[in-house]
């Protein structure tokens, strides 16, 4: 199995898949992702959160904040599971929606846990991290916002945070509160999407 281009193996490909059927079973009761959307679940939500995971595939600690119906977090964490190293913290205080990411993390494996808490309180009880993500959250100022407890003054945390074709004005509204280092990953799966990759966050005002 190939996602994005690059081969995926089969222990992961199984993982992926129960995800998918969990996913889809789950979906059917509570609001997950937009319903016009579950049509495309393997090309629209997780091709595109394993993205994440293929910029960056180390045994990271990571942060994914509204973590939702576990998109880029559990898909992360399914490829952690592969390399037998690093965590996903999965940030999410709708109580359904975190009881459906537990299922998730424990019938596949996967190496994360769920914080049912909101994002404001997630650094007290979560404490550092290597790598931040968040998809569908917020626009780049606030995500940023969201992630500074971990990623200020810290060289080694970076965050990864899917963005549409509107980016470059976030990113515009970003710096005017905040100085940092920018890689834009054009998207394997949406035509003139990207992932930002941000580092070296210091704060302007």
């Amino acid at each position: 199995m190939e996602l994005n281009g690059l081969r995926v193996s089969r222990e992961t490909q199984e993982r992926l898949q129960h995800f998918a059927t969990l996913f889809q079973k789950w979906a059917k009761a509570i609001n997950l992702v937009a319903p016009s959307t579950l049509d495309d679940l393997w090309h629209r939500h997780i091709a595109d959160s394993s993205q994440v995971f293929q910029i960056h595939p180390q045994p990271t600690t990571w942060v994914d904040l509204g973590s939702g119906g576990g998109f880029p977090g559990v898909i992360t964490a399914i490829f952690l599971a592969e390399l037998q190293g690093g965590w996903v913290h999965l940030v999410e205080s709708n109580h359904k929606k975190a009881a459906f990411l537990r299922t998730a993390l424990r019938e596949t494996n996967a190496r994360g846990s769920v914080h049912s808490i909101r994002i404001e309180d997630a650094y007290a009880e979560i404490g550092e991290c290597g790598a931040i993500s968040a998809r569908a959250l917020a626009d780049l100022d606030g995500l940023i916002g969201y992630s500074s407890p971990w990623m200020l003054g810290k060289e080694n945390c970076r965050g990864f945070f899917h963005k549409g074709r509107d980016y470059l004005r976030e990113v515009n509204k970003a710096r005017g509160r905040w100085e940092f280092d920018l890689l834009e990953h054009k998207s394997a799966v949406e035509q003139e999407s990207v992932i930002l990759e941000v580092s070296n966050l210091r704060r302007l005002v």
